[in-house]
Order: C-alpha cells, then sequence, then structure tokens
C-alpha cells in the first residue's frame, strides 16, 4: 500500500502520442490549441474559407476545431466555386449529435440581405433589384434575395398600364416600408423619378408664361379633355382646345402616351392649374373661307349634330353651319330634326345667313328645293270647291291643321267637320295622323292661307230635317246624359236635341232617367243654330189642352150662329201638327 502511494505516474515513461508531458505541460499545450480556434456563436453569420468541393456538399473552414458543410444546392446562384473562395455562412449549430459543425450559406443570405434593407431603409440607400412577376396592385421586385412589393402607384411619376413590361428587368428602388410581423418589404421607384423632376419642375414653373410653346406627353384622358405631362408639371387641354372641329371624345384624335405641341392659355396665380391648347397652333378655318362664299350659295357638309331645334352642318373643320328645323321643309308643321337628317349624314345645303366676324352662318335646305305656295298651278290645284286629302299634323281648341301636301297646309274649323254632330274638339272626330278629305272654302295664295271643310262634301240636310222635325211633331228619342239644366236626347239620322228639366217630367210626376227611349214633342227648331229643343212633358198636357179647346170653341159657335154647321177656322197654330191633322179629320167629318 505504500508502495503504490510512494509511485510517481509523472515519471512513467509510455510510448504513446502525447503521454510523458506533465499536467501543467499538457494545460499548456491545450491553452496554445486553443487559442488557434475561433469563438463562434451559434445563429449568427460568418465569413468561412472553402477547403473542399464534392459532389454533394462544400467544405468551409471557419477557423473551428471543426470544418462545416454545407450542401452543394445553396451555390447556385454562383457560376463557380473553388478552394480558397471567401463566403458568409450561417451557423446552426455547433455540433450535432454525430459531432458535426452545421452551416447554411442560404439562411446566412436572408440574415445578410435583412440587415442590408434595414440599412438601406435607414440611410435612404438605392438598391438595385430585379422585376420577378406582375401581382395583383403592383410588382414583386428581388431584392438581395427577399421578395419586396412595388405597388403600381409607385413604379413612375405617370399612370402605368401595362405591368408586364417591367417583368424581367432591373430596376433601382428605395425601401420605404418594413413590416417585420409578417418580413414584408415595400419598395418606390417613383421617389427616385420625382426628385429628378422637381427641378425640372421649378424651372418650368419659373419660366412659365402665356404663349409659351412646350412639348409634352399625354398621360391621362377623360371625357372633358387630357391631361398632359410637361416634366413633372400637368396642364389640362380642354377637348374644346384640342382641335378647330368639332370631336365627341379625345380618343377620336389623340392617344395616351403620344407627345404633343401645346401653348399655355392661362394658368392661376399658384400655377397648380394650368390650361392649354392645342388648335391654338393652327390659323382658324374662318379666316381661309372662301371669298365666293355668300348668302344664297350652295355648299355641301356633314352632319355634325342634331339638336331639338336643328342641325349643325360642318363644312370644313371648325366651320359650321345651323339648319334650324323651320329650314328644313316648307312644311308649315314643324318636326323632330332627327326625321329629316341624322349624324353623318353628309347633304347639301344653301347659305341663308353669314356673319364672317362672328363666325356664324346659318342655312337652309328646303331652299333646294320650289315653294310649293309660289308654283304656277297653285291657284288652279287648289280652287275654291275643289276636293282633296290630307293627313291630320295637329289639334287645337278650335279646329285641325291638314297638310295637303309637303309645305301646303290647311285649316279645318270645328265647326266644318260635321252637320249634325256638336262636336266641341276636333279630337272627338279624328285623331293626328288620320287622313281626312275635305273641299276648298277659301284661298289666300298672298298670305298663305287656305280654309278648308269636311262637312261640305255633303249638301246642308238641315235644309231636309226642317221638314222631318217640325215644331209640333213627335219622335221617339233616348236620353244620353242629363245635367242640372236638362237632357241631351238621341234623335232619328245621329241628331242630337235637347230637354230642359221641366219637360223630362213624366205623367205620374216622375223625371224621365238617362237610358229611357220615349216620345218627345219638337217645341223648337233651329237650322242655322243647328238646335232642336224637345219636351216629353208636352205629350200629355198639350193634348189635353188640345182637346179642351176645340169644345170649348163649338159650344161658342153655336151660341154665336145658333148652327153647328158653320165651317170651323182652319187656321194653323205652331202646335202639334199630328193633332191639328186629327183634330181637323174629326171636325170635318162631323160636319
Amino acid at each position: 500500500m505504500s508502495k503504490q502511494e510512494d509511485f510517481n505516474w509523472d515519471n512513467f515513461e509510455t510510448k504513446g502520442f502525447g503521454e510523458g508531458y506533465s499536467k501543467d505541460q499538457r494545460e499548456q499545450m491545450a491553452a496554445m490549441y486553443e487559442g488557434t480556434l475561433n469563438e463562434i456563436t451559434e445563429k449568427e453569420v460568418i465569413k468561412g474559407t472553402i477547403v473542399g468541393v464534392n459532389e454533394k456538399d462544400v467544405i468551409i473552414n471557419i477557423g473551428f476545431k471543426s470544418d462545416g458543410l454545407v450542401p452543394l444546392s445553396e451555390f447556385r446562384d454562383l457560376e463557380s466555386i473553388q478552394p480558397g473562395d471567401e463566403v458568409e455562412v450561417f451557423i446552426e449549430e455547433q455540433e450535432n449529435a454525430l459531432g458535426q459543425l452545421i452551416l447554411s450559406r442560404k439562411k446566412a443570405k436572408i440574415v445578410r440581405a435583412w440587415q442590408d434593407i434595414e440599412d438601406a431603409l435607414e440611410h435612404d440607400n438605392v438598391i438595385e433589384g430585379l422585376v420577378k412577376r406582375r401581382t395583383k396592385g403592383g410588382l414583386i421586385v428581388d431584392i438581395y434575395g427577399v421578395e419586396a412589393f412595388l405597388p403600381g402607384s409607385q413604379i413612375d411619376v405617370k399612370p402605368i398600364r401595362d405591368f408586364d413590361i417591367y417583368v424581367g428587368k432591373k430596376m433601382e428602388v428605395k425601401v420605404v416600408k418594413i413590416n417585420h410581423a409578417n418580413d414584408n418589404v415595400v419598395v418606390s421607384h417613383k421617389v427616385l423619378i420625382e426628385k429628378d423632376l422637381e427641378k425640372q419642375k421649378a424651372e418650368i414653373l419659373n419660366n412659365l408664361e402665356k404663349g409659351q410653346v412646350l412639348e409634352g406627353v399625354i398621360k391621362n384622358m377623360t371625357n372633358f379633355g387630357v391631361f398632359i405631362d410637361l416634366g413633372g408639371v400637368d396642364g389640362l387641354l380642354h377637348i374644346t382646345d384640342i382641335s378647330w372641329g368639332r370631336i365627341n371624345h379625345p380618343e377620336e384624335v389623340l392617344q395616351l402616351d403620344q407627345k404633343v405641341q401645346i401653348v399655355v392659355l392661362d394658368f392661376d396665380d399658384d400655377k397648380k392649374r394650368i390650361s392649354l391648347g392645342m388648335k391654338q397652333l393652327t390659323a382658324h378655318p374662318w379666316d381661309s373661307l372662301a371669298s365666293s362664299l355668300e348668302i344664297g350659295s350652295r355648299v355641301k357638309g356633314k352632319i355634325v349634330n342634331v339638336a331639338d331645334y336643328g342641325a349643325f352642318l360642318e363644312l370644313a373643320p371648325g366651320v359650321e353651319g345651323l339648319i334650324h328645323v323651320s329650314e328644313m321643309s316648307w312644311s308649315q308643321h314643324l318636326r323632330n330634326p332627327a326625321d329629316f337628317v341624322k349624324v353623318g349624314d353628309e347633304i347639301e345645303a344653301v347659305v341663308l345667313t353669314l356673319d364672317k366676324d362672328d363666325r356664324k352662318m346659318s342655312l337652309g335646305i328646303k331652299q333646294l328645293t320650289e315653294d310649293p305656295w309660289t308654283k304656277n298651278d297653285m291657284g288652279t290645284k287648289y280652287a275654291v270647291g275643289s276636293k282633296h286629302k290630307g293627313v291630320v299634323r295637329n289639334l287645337t281648341n278650335f279646329g285641325l291643321f291638314l297638310e295637303l301636301e309637303e309645305g301646303i297646309d290647311g285649316l279645318v274649323h270645328v265647326s266644318d267637320l260635321s252637320w249634325t254632330k256638336k262636336i266641341k274638339h276636333p279630337s272627338e272626330f279624328v285623331k293626328v295622323g288620320d287622313e281626312l278629305e275635305v273641299a276648298v272654302l277659301e284661298l289666300d295664295v298672298d298670305n298663305r292661307r287656305l280654309a278648308l271643310g269636311h262637312k261640305q262634301l255633303e249638301e246642308n240636310p238641315w235644309d231636309t230635317f226642317e221638314g222631318v222635325f217640325p215644331i209640333g211633331s213627335t219622335h221617339k228619342c233616348t236620353v244620353v246624359s242629363k245635367n242640372d239644366k236638362g237632357a241631351v236626347l238621341e234623335l232619328p239620322y245621329g241628331l242630337e236635341g235637347f230637354a230642359t228639366v221641366k219637360n223630362l217630367e213624366k205623367e205620374d210626376g216622375s223625371q224621365v232617367e238617362v237610358g229611357e227611349a220615349l216620345d218627345f214633342k219638337v217645341t223648337e227648331f233651329s237650322k242655322d243654330d243647328k238646335r232642336i229643343v224637345l219636351s216629353h212633358t208636352a205629350m200629355f198636357r198639350e193634348d189635353a189642352a188640345a182637346a179642351a179647346k176645340p169644345a170649348k170653341k163649338d159650344a161658342k159657335k153655336k151660341s154665336d150662329s145658333g148652327s153647328s154647321t158653320s165651317a170651323p177656322a182652319e187656321k194653323s197654330t205652331l202646335g202639334d201638327l199630328d193633332a191639328l191633322t186629327q183634330l181637323k179629320e174629326q171636325m170635318e167629318g162631323k160636319k
């Protein structure tokens, strides 16, 4: 036991490598060895040197006690790699279960990219990126291997309509926002352009003056005009200042991104609103009109607009004349201008008025044909008593206007429509568009007046009615309507009669009602006024009076002459002729 305790192990010699060193010597050597190794920390980026490449991995020395392996696939972005090249790697693990150092170049690139992106945002650095693809609302740009979003509004100072033209191209951008919560980066290319434009914009505004001619690019179109980029400054070219001619939309003569020459018309004090003109760069077409153009000249043109009151004929771009609807036809009846012309029609017209100073012109197309009222055969064709057919064009309270031919209208008074019917308004008899046959009652060529009548096609039946409806005659009548004053009766031959309220009383004291058909006696007849007045009450009251009256007369005659054989008086009265005839026959029988 004591021998073992006295044994000096340090002096014991062996033949193994590293043996034979004292404890102090080993510690000293370990310290020297540790001094050759780097201090590394997991989850950080460090530079390493490639020491070897095989089919699957790249061997990298980072100065640690062992080399690390990185899959060869993580070096695909490099054209070539070889031992001695320095690369950045990310330390995932110092030692895994197999004692291997785990490195990643892919993660190193991501970490370094985010560091560079944050640095670019902090220091306002310009980054070159590659546009990978289009997405909703903008583009995806690859910067340092990180996909960043470039909004469409941040691509350029002017609106971009086709994003696809940028795909696959390199573009300089600036980082404007980083959202660490979802690793989202927003970049802008527009801010780079705006800085360049600020100087150009300031220079343009300082030198801006009315009448100045500039060159610009059309950046936007609307139905009222186009917005033109003058180099960082926008101006409005109104649709009315694009061309001397009439256009409905700017796209008819201009297109987006087109370079145009324009002139400054006006601007506000702050020069925020700039009005531009294009047509002002050319002479006004009115100034180049032919000297031979005068009132009465025939011109040709194209209809460019149709309104309620007429149409505009364009003789040349910027030169228009108004054809009023009244100058489209000799007809007195005004119609819609669209009935005669439509936009795009190429027609001929006659100059009626011309004012070159005010640049106004009125035209007519009816003047291309002869005025029908001035034709030689007007007096014979429409002589009084001649019969014609025409179309009802208009109705009024007093009558209707009938067009016999284009330009020849005549008036049919409401009283000349029917001999028998009492027409209050022409609409009771005809409607617009109907064809009506008439006779000429009066012709005044100088004043262009033509009086027509429809009832005059037939003889006046009232001459016959005077014998059919004598006072005292009885007729079967139907009550058509009643009011406070009396009732309207329907008589034979389509005539109407009237009975006052007191003449509607029946024998039993009741009143005649609408729809009843009873006997009525004529009490008044006027051929000139076309009026027949009747009474139902007279049927029983006057019959009783007529029967009593002859009896009294006979008694009186007997007392006067003492004989009943004296001839009775045959003087007619305005009574019922039928009753008088019967009475006469009775008296003659007695005699």
